[in-house]
């Protein structure tokens, strides 16, 4: 029996909802879009979403205090006292919700003890949903497809080609300078973190790594969905992300990784890179 299946039904049920709201926003083009104070891109899209979700979660999970991207922020004092709480990133990929890309999800996470216990990602354009919960596997469901997924499997983890997601937004470059030059790549350019984590999840690609600013609602749904499916989401140093225990919801750059056979220590080159380029 899984113990976080309401809460996982809830969940997925509020990602739904907020999805088909946004959809008719995006079709129809009549958004509005501001600049944070950060200048990253929000739409009256995003704040809808939000409405949505934090609503339905409100209604269904009455007890458990929300965090979003949208939202006023509590202050670590009050935060830290929280044993459980929701995670949400209205809409990931704003930019190419902007861009009419359709690359862009939402996300909402279930952190219990700081650590994500319950992932869900909706991918509105392609009417497909991604979920997990903390020792039950990671699924999809779509119109074609409803199925527990894995990561990919390479044929050779210390040769085989690596298949890397990167940003559509970031040059390619930014990425690969940092993977050692002794493996053979292939790269699939994608628009939302979450998107990118989730083709890891099913097989799709390798290994992800983001380098630039992000907050903590943009791994917590990911890293719940990608370690059920069998793989890692670290900081890009290798060491554990963490939630709720900082004063900033700011991550470090970070890592989603495939196949644990690899060595990917050997092969994402980060802090090699990193030093050399301050």
């Amino acid at each position: 029996m899984n113990p976080y299946q309401e809460l996982l039904n809830i969940a997925k049920a509020a990602a739904l909802e907020a999805g088909a709201e946004i959809m008719q926003i995006y079709d129809s083009g009549d958004f509005t879009s501001y600049s944070k104070s950060d200048d990253s891109p929000v739409t009256t899209a995003d704040y809808k979403a939000n409405e949505i979700i934090t609503r339905y979660l409100d209604q269904h999970a009455p007890d458990i205090p929300i965090m979003s991207e949208e939202s006023k922020h509590e202050s670590l004092e009050v935060r830290k006292r929280w044993q459980r709480y929701w995670l949400i990133d209205p809409i990931d990929g704003t930019q190419e919700f902007i861009a009419r890309s359709g690359d862009f999800a939402i996300n909402i996470a279930l952190i219990e003890n700081n650590e994500p216990a319950i992932g869900v990602i909706y991918w509105p354009v392609g009417e497909t949903l991604y979920f997990a919960s903390k020792g039950h596997g990671a699924f999809k469901e779509s119109p074609n497809e409803d199925k527990q997924i894995w990561v990919r499997q390479l044929d050779d983890p210390q040769n085989g080609e690596v298949l890397v997601a990167i940003s559509r937004r970031q040059p390619r470059d930014r990425v690969m300078s940092r993977m050692t030059k002794d493996r053979i790549y292939s790269t699939i350019p994608l628009g939302s973190c979450s998107l990118k984590s989730c083709f890891i999840a099913e097989g799709k690609a390798d290994v992800f790594l983001r380098i630039g600013i992000t907050g903590e609602w943009d791994t917590g749904a990911p890293q719940c969905i990608v370690t059920e499916a069998g793989g890692k989401v670290l900081a890009a140093d290798f060491e554990p992300l963490t939630y709720n225990q900082r004063t900033s919801l700011i991550n470090p750059d970070f890592v989603v990784l495939g196949d644990q056979r690899v060595d990917w220590e050997q092969i994402v080159l980060y802090q090699l890179v990193s030093k050399n380029d301050e």
